[in-house]
């Protein structure tokens, strides 16, 4: 059924608009933390082996290779929000990645099914990356558009923030079942049920997407380029592309190493209790949601660039030394002030980055732009840092190792950062 166009209307409120438009956020990193914090019990049912860290690895292989399909979605569901609209584009993205964690919900385990079981979990993954490929550019970019001059840093950073409270309502909802629950209840059954509320409010969150409006930039806007236009212009446009990409390094790199692998690294790294992992987590998820804004609001008035790049070397210089005092003393207090140290750099980058990555895309392929250059970096970078971190720390025996790989992001977000501004402002001297 063909959905009808609305533009915003006068008045209308901005709160409700954000409301509305960052719900699909929720439900998107509701169900990725949840995968993470549950990766043991996920590997238990879905794909047992011969020892823990196999298993551990073959689930964390699963969870990032729904990443892999984030680039196919960006380009593909990107070019159609370019076309059809925000609005429209929203709700279709929505609808893919309420398949996929559906199927994961209902699949029944290895025991019961066999092969077929990691074989379902592996296409719910995939529906979900191919969804969210587009689903965090389109949020983005219509934040973008919906926002009142000189404003636009803080109105993006709540596709952000909009993550950090599905965190705190999943470890909530964790640390109450660690409470009610046995841990053998838990392993058995108990740990689909967080999956299953999220699979509850998937009706809401469609409502919520059908009464979205459309933004007055897009409906203003008189040409919608094609696919083969849309290829044509980010092929021309691959080095901003490749440069944003670097740039959400250091944003995806972190976002998941304090929220998704956080949990399992307290419990399985530093032997802390299932409570106290999933507290600091809730906690780490509180303070980004503080930070982002702030983040953003100060790149409205400081600029993208100085904010960047302060935070991504202060991330270079800090990661390791961080990672190292807590893992020489792992207790809950030294987690929670490395996570909140961590938080605070996530959050202040990533509140000036997304604006950022906004204005660099070319108008008519924004949304397409922002969702490749975002993809491929959460493709290649953030989606796998739960796997790569569990390697580094088996390899080097190391339990600070995932440090290196935080570093390595930052650094390229650094760099990148530099050169694309130092590029668009020799590109602005030749235009005067």
């Amino acid at each position: 059924m063909s959905l009808p166009s609305r533009s915003v209307p006068e008045g209308k409120s901005k709160a409700g608009m954000v409301f509305r438009v960052t719900s699909g956020n929720f439900l998107e990193q509701f169900d990725f933390f949840l995968f993470g914090f549950y990766a043991t019990h996920i590997a238990a049912a879905f794909f047992p082996a011969s020892n823990e860290f196999a298993s551990l690895m073959m689930t964390f292989a699963v969870f990032g290779a729904g990443f892999l399909m984030r680039p196919l979605g960006a380009v593909i569901l990107g070019a159609y929000i370019d076309d059809v609209g925000r609005r429209k584009g929203l709700i279709v993205t929505l609808a893919i990645m309420a398949s996929g964690t559906l199927l994961i919900v209902l699949v029944p385990g290895y025991a019961s099914i066999g092969l077929l079981a990691p074989a379902l979990v592996l296409i719910g993954r995939l529906l979900q990356g191919f969804s969210a490929g587009a689903e965090l550019g389109g949020v983005s970019v219509y934040l973008a558009e919906m926002a009142t001059p000189g404003h636009k840093g803080f109105y993006a950073s709540w596709q952000s923030a909009s993550q950090q409270v599905a965190i705190v309502v999943a470890a909530a909802l964790g640390f109450a079942l660690n409470e009610w629950l046995s841990a053998a209840e838990i392993a058995q059954w108990g740990w689909r049920v967080p999956f299953g509320v999220g699979c509850m409010i998937i009706p809401v969150i469609f409502l919520l997407r059908r009464n979205l409006q459309e933004t007055e930039e897009f409906a203003a806007r008189e040409h919608r380029p094609t696919m083969k236009q849309v290829l044509a212009t980010l092929a021309a446009n691959s080095g901003v592309v490749l440069f944003g990409m670097l740039m959400v390094a250091m944003t995806t790199t972190a976002f998941y190493m304090i929220t998704v692998y956080a949990p399992t690294f307290g419990k399985t790294v530093l032997q802390l209790s299932t409570g106290d992992a999933l507290l600091v987590t809730l906690l780490t998820a509180v303070s980004n949601f503080i930070w982002l804004p702030i983040g953003g609001t100060l790149s409205d008035r400081l600029g993208r660039k100085p904010l960047l790049l302060a935070m991504s070397l202060m991330t270079v210089i800090t990661a390791y030394p961080a990672l190292t005092y807590l893992a020489q003393s792992p207790t809950f207090g030294h987690m929670l002030e490395v996570l909140l140290w961590f938080s605070f750099l996530y959050g202040m980058y990533n509140g000036a980055m997304i604006p950022a990555l906004t204005e660099i895309m070319p108008v008519e392929v924004r949304v397409a732009g922002f969702s490749l250059a975002y993809s491929l970096a959460t493709a290649l970078f953030g989606g796998f840092t739960p796997a790569i971190s569990t390697w580094m720390i088996h390899v080097t025996n190391d339990k600070a190792a995932p440090a290196y790989w935080m570093m390595f992001a930052a650094l390229c977000a650094f760099v990148a950062t530099w050169m694309l501004y130092r590029r668009l402002a020799n590109r602005a001297a030749v235009a005067a």
